[in-house]
Order: C-alpha cells, then sequence, then structure tokens
C-alpha cells in the first residue's frame, strides 16, 4: 500500500468488483509526464502521520507504505517543504485522530496544511475528495486535471472503501457539469473554524476555476458523469425513483431506509450494511428490502495479511447503483443512508454519479450479486450483535455536543517565554484561553496536551474552561510548540470517553520555531549532506529522491549510492538550469542559522566556503537577469 493504504473496488468495466483494487496513494501520484502542482482535499476524519505522509507521495516519491515513508523524517521535512502554499486539506472540526504518545514533532509543519472547519447547518463537515493539478514536464504539454470523490478519509484505516477517480484538461469554456464541484471548492474557506493559513483562498479560487472547465475524459464503460454536494444550501441530493436499486452503506436509520425501500418499482431494493447499525432498524422496515445483508468476516482479512481489528476490518465504502430504463447508474462518495446525508442535508457530503449502458455497466445484481461485491458478504442476522443500550448512546452524544462546544467555542493559546530549564535551554509556556465559560455540560474531566508531548504531560482544564480562565498548559521548549492539542473528553456518568485534536490559533508563537524543527531533523553534517541532495533532487525525479531519503543505514547499492553521490556536480548543474534549487539551499543555510541558543552546527565549515562561491554566483546570474 502506497502512504496513504487504503482498499477501493474502482469504477472501471467491472464495477466494484473486488478483485479490481486500488491504493489510495496510486490515485495521488501524476500521469507519465507530469509532476505535482497544487492540490485541496476534503475528509471528515484524519490521522496526522498520514497527512505527514502525503506530501512526501506527492512531492517526492511513492514510498511503498506509509510506515517506511514515516521512517525518513528528511523527506517529510522537504515533502512539508515543497508542498507548502500548494496543498490545503479540510477536514471536520473535531475529528482529527490523536494518541496518548507523543507524535513526530514535524507534526507542527501541518499547521500550514490542515484547516479544520464546520458544516453550517450544524451536521458533520463529510465529504471526502480531492482536486488535483499536475504541471507537464515538457512546456508544449497541457496541465492536466484529476478528481477524486471517495468514500473514504485521511486515515490509515483499511476498510472497504470505494473512489471514483477523473482525469481531465482544463478547456477555454465553462462546464455546466462542473458547478457544483467548483462552488464546493469556492466556499471552503469560508467554512473553518480557526481561519486558514496564508495564500489558501488564492489556492482554492485558481482550483474551482480550473474544474470549472474541466473536460474529464470518463472510465469505461460509462457515457455521462454528473456531480452533487448536499449542506451548502438548496435541495439535498438523494438516490431517485428507479426500476431496480442497489445501496451500500455502513451507517443508516430507518427514515431514510423507509424512502429508499419505496424507491424501485420493478422489486425491493438490496442493502449491504453493517450490523450494529441494522439492529436499530425495525424488522418492519427491513423487510421493505429483498436482500440486507453485512460483510463477511471472512473479507476483512486476506491470506497472507496480519489480522488487525482495527484496521483490517469493516465496511466503509458509499454506493447507490440504480437501474434506470436501459442504463445503470451508480453513485459514490461520502453519504450514507441516513438522515443528515440524504433528507435533512445537514451534513455538507459530495457524490458523483456515472451512467452507462446497463449491458455493459451491470444490473444491480450482477454489481451486488454473488457474482459481484455480494459475494464478500453474508445476510444480517438481527440477533448476532448486541445494539449498544441507550446510557452509553446518551453519553456519547454529550461528549460529542462537548466536542463541538470545544472546536467552535473561539478558544486560543498564548506562548510566553519561560525559565530556562535544567539543561540551560530556553522554554516557552503555554496557556489555554477561553473568550467566555463554557458550560461543558455532562463532562467528568478533559485533559489536554500539545500533540508532541502525550499524555505524560495532560492537565485538567474542565474547571477553569467552565470559569472562563486561562489554564495552564505547562512549559516546554521551543521544538515542541504546536497549535494541535490532544483532547479527553470523560463523560460524567458513564465510563465513556472520546480522544481528538484540534489546533487552536496562537498568539506569541515564535518566527524561529520552524528554525528549530529544521535543526531538530537535521542534526547532523551528515544529515545536512542528504538533506541537500534532497533539494538537489528534480520534482519528478523520484528515484534520485527516495536516495537522498535514505538514512545511511540501508544496505548495498541504496547506501553506496546515497553516500558517493558528488554533491558538487549536482550544486552546478542546479545552477545552469537556474538556481532555484540553489536559491532553496540559501533558504535552508538562513533558517539553520536562526538559533534560539543552540550551538551546534550541522553545517560543514567547508561546505560554508564552497558556497560562498555559489552565493556569489547566483547574486551575479540575479543581477543579470534584472538587467
Amino acid at each position: 500500500p502506497n502512504p496513504t493504504c487504503g482498499i477501493s473496488p474502482m469504477l472501471n468495466r467491472r464495477s466494484l468488483d473486488p478483485e479490481q483494487r486500488t491504493l489510495y496513494g496510486a490515485n495521488l501520484q501524476p500521469p507519465a509526464g507530469y509532476v505535482f502542482d497544487a492540490a485541496v482535499a476534503t475528509t471528515f476524519s484524519l490521522d496526522f502521520e498520514t497527512a505527514l505522509a502525503v506530501p512526501v507521495s506527492l512531492a517526492l516519491f511513492a514510498a511503498e507504505n506509509r510506515d517506511d515513508t514515516l521512517s525518513h523524517p528528511l523527506a517529510l521535512l522537504e515533502g512539508a517543504e515543497r508542498i507548502a502554499g500548494r496543498l490545503v486539506v479540510f477536514t471536520d472540526a473535531g475529528h482529527i485522530q490523536a494518541s496518548a504518545r507523543p507524535h513526530s514533532r514535524l507534526c507542527s509543519l501541518l499547521e500550514r496544511i490542515i484547516v479544520e472547519g464546520a458544516a453550517p447547518q450544524g451536521g458533520a463537515f463529510h465529504p471526502k475528495m480531492w482536486a488535483l493539478r499536475f504541471t507537464p514536464l515538457r512546456p508544449e504539454d497541457p496541465a492536466r486535471l484529476r478528481l477524486l470523490v471517495l468514500s473514504r478519509n485521511l486515515t490509515r484505516d483499511r476498510s472497504w472503501d470505494i473512489a471514483a477517480t477523473l482525469d481531465g484538461v482544463i478547456t477555454r469554456q465553462p462546464k455546466a457539469v462542473n458547478r457544483p464541484v467548483a462552488d464546493f471548492l469556492r466556499q471552503l474557506p469560508d467554512l473553518a473554524t480557526v481561519g486558514v493559513p496564508d495564500g489558501t483562498k488564492t489556492l482554492v479560487d485558481d482550483l474551482s476555476e480550473d474544474m470549472r472547465r474541466a473536460e474529464w475524459s470518463l472510465p469505461e464503460p460509462f457515457q455521462s458523469v454528473s456531480f452533487a454536494v448536499n449542506g451548502l444550501g438548496g435541495k439535498p441530493w438523494r438516490p431517485e425513483p428507479c426500476v431496480r436499486l442497489g445501496v451500500v452503506s455502513p451507517f443508516c436509520d430507518d427514515q431514510t431506509l423507509s424512502m429508499l425501500a419505496g424507491l424501485a418499482s420493478a422489486e425491493k431494493p438490496i442493502f449491504i450494511g453493517r450490523s450494529d447499525e441494522l439492529a436499530q432498524v425495525p424488522g418492519t422496515t427491513l423487510d421493505g428490502f429483498a436482500r440486507v445483508a453485512v460483510l463477511d468476516e471472512m473479507a476483512a482479512t486476506e491470506d497472507g495479511e496480519e489480522e488487525d481489528a482495527a484496521a483490517l476490518q469493516g465496511l466503509h465504502a458509499k454506493a447507490f447503483i440504480a437501474e434506470r430504463g436501459w442504463d445503470t447508474a451508480i453513485t459514490v462518495g461520502s453519504g450514507n443512508a441516513t438522515r443528515p446525508a440524504l433528507l435533512t442535508g445537514s451534513n455538507v457530503e459530495i457524490f458523483t454519479t456515472l451512467i452507462g449502458k446497463r449491458s455493459r455497466v451491470g444490473s444491480v445484481e450482477e454489481i451486488l450479486g454473488d457474482k459481484g461485491f455480494g459475494r464478500l458478504t453474508r445476510p444480517f442476522v438481527r440477533d448476532e450483535t448486541g445494539a449498544a443500550d441507550a446510557a452509553q448512546r446518551a453519553a456519547e452524544a454529550r461528549l460529542d455536543q462537548a466536542r463541538r462546544e470545544i472546536c467552535r467555542s473561539g478558544l486560543t493559546l498564548r506562548c510566553e517565554r519561560g525559565e530556562h530549564a535544567a539543561d540551560s535551554a530556553p522554554v516557552r509556556r503555554v496557556w489555554l484561553i477561553p473568550s467566555e465559560p463554557l458550560p461543558l455540560t455532562g463532562l467528568g474531566a478533559l485533559r489536554v496536551w500539545p500533540i508532541t508531548r502525550g499524555e505524560g504531560h495532560a492537565r485538567d482544564v474542565l474547571e477553569p474552561l467552565r470559569q472562563g480562565q486561562p489554564a495552564d498548559l505547562g512549559a516546554m521548549p521551543l521544538v515542541d510548540l504546536t497549535r494541535f492539542l490532544a483532547c479527553h473528553l470523560t463523560d460524567e456518568t458513564e465510563d465513556v470517553s472520546i480522544l481528538f485534536s484540534t489546533g487552536l490559533m496562537m498568539e506569541g508563537l515564535p518566527a524561529e520555531r520552524h528554525a528549530a524543527i529544521l535543526r531538530w531533523v537535521i542534526d547532523s553534517k551528515d544529515a545536512f549532506f542528504r538533506y541537500l541532495r534532497l533539494l538537489l533532487s528534480e520534482l519528478g525525479d523520484p528515484f534520485v529522491a527516495a536516495l537522498a531519503a535514505q538514512d545511511g543505514s540501508g544496505q548495498g547499492a541504496w547506501r553506496a549510492a546515497s553516500d558517493d553521490a558528488p554533491i558538487l556536480e549536482e550544486m552546478v548543474r542546479a545552477f545552469c538550469r537556474g538556481g532555484d534549487q540553489l536559491r532553496a539551499i540559501e533558504r535552508l543555510i538562513a533558517r539553520l542559522e536562526t538559533g534560539d541558543g543552540d550551538d551546534t552546527d550541522p553545517i560543514p565549515a567547508e561546505f560554508r566556503a564552497l558556497w560562498n562561491t555559489f552565493r556569489i554566483a547566483l547574486a551575479t546570474q540575479d543581477a543579470a537577469h534584472a538587467e
């Protein structure tokens, strides 16, 4: 699997065939002859490590798996540096996953990429989408676009998901079919709960305009495409009356299933969902379906794979398959068969519908029956799973309400210079500041900590926030400062808790914090030279970038190639190409020299002497261009 590993049946000639699968990361790779230029993504939930691996996959190289990427901090650093200002990921406020252990300090670099948002009509911000632009290596070729509409979040989860991938080019004229996507992109910055990084609106507007003028190459055997967005005004999209209907949705409710059961005119629909959700639906409602099935446990783990209940099991795909006359329409996207997604439209959701001849796309039975995705399922048995009791569900609702209150209340962080630590290193003290008292009813405890510090540095801030008073989060070194807090909420009466992360605005964040992270990663002369090779690797040259990212512990040719690469020749070639990569080196050196009392210097003296020569040459080149 790629850095954003996940399994998705593809929409192609054998629609939703579980044997025809693609990996999330593969969908982000540029076409042959192209390199990544810009992207806007949306997701309901997100985990830091997966988000940190994405820039490496986009800008440097596609690692074999996410964990391999995370083992190369130099690649993570350079990936984030190259992608800064060209990638923004919008996620639902309060649904960034957190951990009790400390997260990598490099996660602070994601402050320039991740934007938390909220649905304007009170539901969840739930769309899963990527809008990408790629530039050609040959100037005469056109820029290309890609649109991914998925059921999958930006996490390491390996549930069964589904994705529709569309590739296209930018034309002169706007296309009416693209208006829902273009309008959706343009409104994203307005949904942010805590502002957006500089340049975000310009990036989003540019991609929105490109998507508005996109001409898509439809995957075989489909003949037309349409898009829909719910939750931003107007009548919400929902399946229309049809001859036959099949639905795949992990989450469902009585009212929505009743609506779906009445749409098909020829025979009762097929529904594939999850046992725990179906157990909440009355039997009389399920009687409206010809077949109600759940994912068979045997489909969750494949031969040769390790069993991991959290990562390898579960159904997460959402699809609506409708037969209409001679056609079959397949709608995929983020929306479940639930009231907020399809009936009230309070959730923000995105869908794409691909339509083709039933003789080529397949019928509902062919797609979801025993010869298609249905062979991974078994009939739902009501008594096989116990539904969560009412008290637990009430506690979960209280915690979710408190989560919303925390993320949308205007909480801020304040950073102040503190006393020096025992090793004489300067530290900063961080305060959590409420704008007004927060009720936070039903909570027994609220513990928070900076994600870079871990649960061992947690502070219980429930009472200060209820009183509207600042809460002391403790002192920490500059490199640990982050806008991301982990929040652990415990219910007052039930043994139920939730753990999540959210990003807050920080007053007084020192400008040299970024340099401190650089110096933490580039902590030796060896690391400095390996990072130089990453800077000198061209965008679109994944082999050189992968070699440069090696940590020196590899074996054989990989290590030798990394150690022996002639840096001077690479610098001369970079100068002849115009010097942009050398200017990146100049910025790096300037940042590394922005210290905070740290006397260590990873830049060798002999390189500084060499660099002065290149600095003069660059100044001469710039002066010549200015004339």
